[in-house]
């Protein structure tokens, strides 16, 4: 038998298990980002090369830049001896005269302010403007032996709105610069440091916050500046704050509350600090916001109403108190907000109630002749913005107190239905407001003896009510009560008030919205009385009122720092 012959079986791998290498397209790319990041890190490298060159050759390299987290200032700024710091609206009062500029280099300073802008002219010139406590001038950076063409870069790229530190020279510009406040002088920048960087781009510009704002149904922009709407403003409020038409604003603000103080101090009440957390409601219906207090229920202070009383029971004889009120109306008007700061004044008199009207005219007038003295130039800001006629204040002085029933003629007179003891409606009360305008020629005027039953239930009942009482009506007539107005809308509310506890607890009972004398939070307000009480009588303004209808703000947020309304929790 032949031998059978070996095979031989050839090795070879199983399908697909050759390894192939990279296809030509493929290392042609990798080839090509090579080459990419070689050019990206030698562009980087020239760059970083070229700065730190740059930067050695910089003569200007130590007077500007941003200043450290702790705002240490730079150790090349000149000591307040030998430079003196300055406030914006210092300047006019230090160089006001333009020949004090003109000594060699000019007068130098160091002061702290915003950037309102800042632009480049060219590589060797920008132009700023700054502003601070209201005041705003031009500064120049320009290019020199002394100051390098990066300082003057970095000056013109410094964002709006951030703050600054600067040192310059004090000099009269070529002609007026009519875009500041301040345009006789301008400052020449020799250092400049960032003292708080605001980011490029904001929600909002001040410049558009500088603007009224939209009427409904125009929200179009406007010679190319957008328009910014109220509810963006607030929502922005650090920013909208910053307009200066808003800072005049809040100036007025804190001046009638300075006014307020400063009259019924001199008329010897004495300021007071109440609760504004309350067992009970304080003036009764369901305008009350209920708060969570531990195992139990708190509410809100309506008003500071029963404590002033209960002061003046307690021989405090005149107070008065500056503090947040809360009503939890569901009205989202534009005179209408959730918290406002009420201006609250309680007091003795002698004979008759009337002795408290007297007095809160003459506080009224006070605050309206001190607001033309003393914060003409904030009123004149804001009404060339708000564009509303002057406040009329009665020529002869005497302000215009009219009786409720006198108030319902001359409506029914000018076509108005109403009858003798329905509360009026707020188109009403503007109505009234044109009608005494007209009459009297004062946008400033009070109502008096308003009917009983839309008052709260401490009003005194009038004589002539009492001594007609009614079982069956027993809210039927009018009371020693009044509201006084400006420009036809209500500012403050007032009364004499029920200091005898055996009639006040029967009022509370009748009242058209009763309450339980012995309810929570009203005993110990009703056994104040029980104990011996002077005839007393007072008022409560609230501070937006006056401020937006003395300066024709088209809404009461406007007064507010941070409002809140029944759709505004935040800011």
């Amino acid at each position: 038998m032949a031998e059978q012959a070996e095979r031989v079986v050839p090795l070879t791998d199983p399908p697909g298990a050759e390894e192939k290498g990279p296809s030509k397209s493929a290392l042609k790319k990798a080839a090509k980002e090579k080459e990419k990041a070689e050019k990206a890190a030698k562009r980087q490298a020239a760059e970083e090369a070229q700065k730190k060159e740059a930067e050695s050759s910089d003569i200007s390299k130590n007077d500007y830049g941003e200043l450290p987290m702790d705002g240490a200032w730079p150790s090349e700024f000149p000591s307040k001896e030998e430079v003196p710091r300055v406030q914006l609206p210092q300047l006019l009062e230090y160089f006001g005269d333009a020949s004090r500029t003109e000594a060699p280099g000019g007068p130098h300073v160091v002061f702290r302010a915003s950037v309102e802008n800042a632009r480049s002219q060219s590589a060797k010139l920008a132009f700023l403007v700054f502003s601070r406590g209201g005041a705003s001038i031009q500064a120049v950076v320009a290019a020199s032996d002394e100051l390098s063409r990066q300082m003057v870069k970095f000056c013109s790229s410094v964002p709006a709105e951030s703050y600054v530190l600067v040192h310059g020279l004090v000099k009269a510009p070529k002609e007026p610069v009519k875009s500041t406040t301040i345009q006789n002088l301008e400052v020449h920048v020799k250092k400049l440091f960032v003292e708080g960087k605001a980011e490029a781009q904001l929600p909002m510009q001040v410049a558009d916050a500088e603007r009224p704002i939209p009427v409904e149904g125009e929200e179009e922009a406007v010679d190319g500046r957008p328009i910014v709407t109220l509810s963006t403003r607030l929502n922005n409020r650090v920013i909208d704050l910053r307009a200066k038409h808003n800072q005049a604003i809040f100036a007025i603000k804190d001046g009638v509350v300075a006014l307020f103080e400063e009259f019924l101090r001199s008329k010897g009440f004495r300021g007071i600090q109440t609760p504004r957390l309350l067992g009970s409601a304080s003036e009764g219906g369901a305008n009350v916001f209920e708060v969570k207090y531990f195992a139990t229920k708190a509410f809100l202070a309506q008003s500071p109403q029963l404590y002033k009383q209960m002061l003046v029971a307690a021989r405090f004889e005149k107070v008065f108190e500056v503090g947040p009120v809360f009503r939890a109306e569901n009205s989202n008007t534009a005179r209408h907000l959730t918290e406002f700061t009420g201006l609250d004044m309680e007091m003795e008199f002698e004979e008759d109630y009337h002795e408290v009207v007297s007095l809160l005219e003459e506080l009224m007038l006070f605050i309206f002749n001190g607001l033309k003295d003393r914060y003409a130039r904030e009123t004149d800001l804001v009404r060339s913005i708000y564009h509303v006629e002057d406040f009329r204040l009665p020529s002869a002085g005497a302000v215009p107190r009219l009786p409720f029933s006198e108030g319902i003629s001359m409506l029914r007179a000018a076509g108005e239905e109403l009858g003798d003891f329905d509360d009026l409606s707020t188109p009403q009360e503007k109505r009234l407001g044109a009608l005494v305008l007209e009459k009297y020629g004062s946008d400033f005027y009070v109502l008096d003896e308003f009917p009983l039953a839309i008052r709260p239930f401490y009003t005194m009942p009038t004589a002539a009510t009492q001594a007609s009482y009614n079982p069956a009506s027993p809210n039927a007539g009018y009371s020693n009560s009044y509201d006084f107005f400006m420009r036809g809308q209500e500012i403050m509310s007032g009364a004499q008030r029920i200091h005898n506890a055996a009639f006040l607890e029967k009022r509370m009972r009748e009242h058209e919205t009763p309450v339980d004398p012995m309810g929570e939070g009203l005993r110990d307000y009703v056994a104040a009385f029980r104990a011996g009480a002077p005839k007393h009588g007072g008022g409560g303004i609230g501070l937006e009122r006056i401020v937006m209808l003395w300066l024709g703000l088209p809404n009461v947020r406007l007064a507010s720092l941070f409002p809140r309304d029944p759709g505004r929790l935040t800011p």
